[in-house]
């Protein structure tokens, strides 16, 4: 599969992965980080939930 026809999320993933490995970010760094979004963006669809 060539990634111009990936999903979206595997799409930012890869851009993800690329941004973090570019600016040799550590793993555990990385990974911390990456759950604060998970949170926020779990967070911000629980709110969209409840406004609709």
């Amino acid at each position: 599969m060539s990634l111009e026809n990936a999903p979206d999320d595997v799409k930012l993933a890869v851009d993800l992965i690329m941004l973090l490995e570019t600016h040799n970010i550590a793993p555990d760094t990385a990974l911390s980080a990456l759950e604060m979004v998970r949170q926020d963006f779990l967070r911000k669809q629980r709110e969209a939930e409840k406004a609709e």
